[in-house]
């Protein structure tokens, strides 16, 4: 699996950078063209529909509450653990990914400072789940730019050949990558286009993890199996913060991503044992 991993990252051009960066400048381009480069402008170009997603997606809040979690990268990265094992460069290029967007997200959140949906408009006048978010950090969405970083990485790292199977391949990715970003609407965390600038950056830093992972072998050693008991300690103290989070919230998606990290976790100690014999 890891060998075609790597053919797929090997033949990935930097042009493809050129798409999201021209997505980006039309974004702007609109919000310049409706005045709405200012704070105020921002969040009543996307007022309506920021409540007709909200009011909708809130009808399932269950099922919303559930879907934002993966936008925290223990638990979307909990189900992609047992590659540590199959198809380690993938975790080369998460980890590269994951580290530019942990960067970029939280300075681009600082210049941008824009208010959080419960803070801009009457709380009682759309649905909000879980905690009510009150900061100025709206813009990008931090989930978004995860749940696409990681995407983004799956998307080429298993990128069929035949081209029909590409088409669908990306369309299901994509399809499903913005069903998990919109539900930060859907929570009433964030406006529309946080999200969908969010998703934007995040194909981006998934494309700089792969181009990083690529040219610097930073993480070559993670495929390297005597250095498995680093990651059985690494999964078991995030096995143990999901069973934290299972004890204060009891979401099934915290269920399932321990489920993932045992699994993985029996895998790896496994290898190591044949390993040493």
């Amino acid at each position: 699996m890891d060998i075609n991993v790597i053919n797929n990252f090997s033949r990935l051009k930097a042009t493809l950078f050129l798409l999201p960066l021209f997505l980006l400048a039309a974004i702007a381009l609109l919000l310049y063209s409706q005045n709405s480069l200012c704070v105020e402008g921002y969040i009543q170009f996307q007022k309506n529909s920021f409540f007709f997603i909200n009011h909708h997606l809130g009808q399932y809040p269950n099922l919303q509450y559930n879907l934002t979690q993966l936008g925290d990268a223990l638990v979307f990265l909990s189900f992609l653990s047992i590659f540590i094992v199959y198809a380690p460069k993938v975790w080369e290029a998460l980890l590269s990914g994951s580290l530019v967007s942990l960067v970029f997200c939280g300075f681009l959140k600082k210049i941008f400072a824009i208010p959080r949906p419960p803070v801009a408009f009457d709380n009682e006048s759309f649905i909000i789940v879980g905690k009510r978010l009150s900061g100025c950090n709206s813009l990008p969405s931090g989930h978004s730019i995860t749940i696409f970083t990681i995407f983004t990485v799956l998307l080429f790292a298993f990128m069929p050949k035949k081209l029909i199977n590409k088409i669908l391949w990306c369309f299901a990715i994509i399809i499903t990558g913005l069903l998990f970003a919109f539900s930060r609407v859907g929570v009433g965390a964030h406006y529309p286009l946080d999200v969908i600038i969010g998703c934007i950056l995040g194909f981006m830093f998934g494309l700089a993890g792969i181009f990083i992972s690529r040219k610097y072998k930073i993480w070559a050693w993670i495929g390297n199996k005597k250095y498995c008991p680093i990651f059985m300690l690494l999964f078991l103290a995030c096995s143990i913060s999901l069973v934290c989070r299972i004890i204060n919230e009891n979401l099934t998606i915290f269920y399932l991503a321990f489920v993932s990290l045992a699994v993985t976790l029996y895998k790896i100690i496994t290898v190591y044992v044949k390993n040493k014999k």
